[in-house]
């Protein structure tokens, strides 16, 4: 008997030791595999990290969308006008709530009233969108022309570009029906030169145009306006302006500035597709067979606004309105001095009244 308590005592000892082994054994593998998947994620940050620093790029994410950005690319000077001691304060002699004027030359603001408030640009949006659309096109153009190992004609190849044919949606044209937007007046199954749909997002403030624009960009409204506003954060006011839709309708996500809106519509005078459509105080589009005879259309801010003028010449316009911005306007006034100016305002209770806000506020500020 006491044997067998003895042999079983060893074997249950043995079977413990073994047991202990086994587990040991087992832990060590662990330690093991992790140690080498730790020295294999180092060796590759390491490598990654040598690789950037190779190849002097960093990857930037600005929504959504992915770019890559030159460490060693000098930093774009961006048009940031300043406030100072001899900016003016607006005050209620001006009905409109919201006002700016920017001095293009100094890189000051002139005058403001709440500039900095947010408020709605309704379709004074627009301008970013034929903003995008404009550097797009160009890039693109551009592009084609330099992969055929041709000598490029940067004019000749911009105007080719704009000759494209763009056939109007049905898509586009229930959007701004739906929407109660102004028109150009294309219909669905039109084809017209892009040229065209630059000029109807702007001159009528054809909310078919501005869709389809977007839409023929980028494939779809909503990259479209991905790239508004990324183009936002280039300008540097990505943090007070965003966009959420290319028309100009009223979404609570669809907000700027006036003194953001400033720093666009100079960006857009810098372009040379921008810079003639916003210039464009009438157009006519080419025929077609669903309207033979053109469309004429005409920038009636423009328009207006040359005959109360006292002083320099508005050269560039986009107006807007919804209800919860009131009527709107950003101008572009070079003064009988030969300087530049950017004026901004919203909130006026018509059109009429807004062109005089424009007026007084040139008149006043800017000679």
């Amino acid at each position: 008997m006491r044997n067998n308590s003895r042999k079983n005592y060893r074997r249950r000892r043995q079977n413990t030791r073994a047991s202990q082994i086994k587990l040991v054994g087992i832990v060590a593998v662990i330690v093991v595999i992790a140690i080498i998947i730790v020295i294999s994620c180092f060796n590759k940050t390491k490598k990654d990290s040598n690789k950037a620093k190779d190849t002097g790029t960093a990857t930037e994410n600005v929504t959504g969308v992915t770019e890559q950005v030159s460490e060693t690319e000098e930093a774009k000077e961006l048009f940031a006008p300043k406030e100072s001691d001899a900016t003016a304060a607006i005050g209620d002699e001006l009905e409109s709530s919201y006002a700016v004027v920017i001095d293009e030359q100094d890189g000051t603001v002139v005058a403001g009233k709440n500039a900095h408030e947010k408020m709605y640009p309704a379709s004074m949006t627009k301008v970013m969108t034929v903003l995008v659309a404009a550097e797009q096109a160009e890039k693109n153009a551009i592009a084609a022309a330099e992969n055929e190992n041709t000598e490029i004609d940067r004019q000749a190849v911009i105007e080719n570009k704009l000759n494209e044919v763009v056939t109007i949606t049905r898509e586009a044209t229930d959007y701004s029906y739906v929407h109660d937007c102004s028109t150009t007046g294309f219909l669905d199954g039109e084809q017209v030169p892009l040229r065209d749909v630059f000029n109807g997002t702007i001159l009528p403030s054809g909310g078919e145009s501005a869709y389809q624009l977007a839409v023929y960009t980028a494939g779809s409204m909503e990259a479209f306006v991905d790239m508004m506003n990324q183009k936002a954060a280039e300008l540097g006011i990505g943090q007070t302006t965003h966009f959420a839709n290319p028309v100009g309708i009223y979404d609570e996500n669809n907000y700027s500035t006036a003194y953001d809106m400033a720093v666009i519509m100079q960006a857009a005078m810098q372009d040379d597709i921008c810079k003639t459509v916003l210039s464009n105080h009438t157009y006519s589009t080419a025929a077609t067979p669903q309207h033979p005879e053109n469309l004429n259309i005409s920038n009636l801010f423009l328009r207006r606004i040359e005959d109360r003028m006292t002083s320099g010449e508005v050269i560039g316009a986009k107006t807007g309105f919804v209800n919860q911005s009131g009527n709107c306007a950003v101008s572009y006034e070079k003064a009988a001095s030969g300087k530049t100016y950017i004026c901004v305002t919203a909130g006026a209770s018509s059109g009429w009244h807004c062109i005089d806000n424009h007026v007084y506020l040139y008149n006043t500020y800017g000679k």
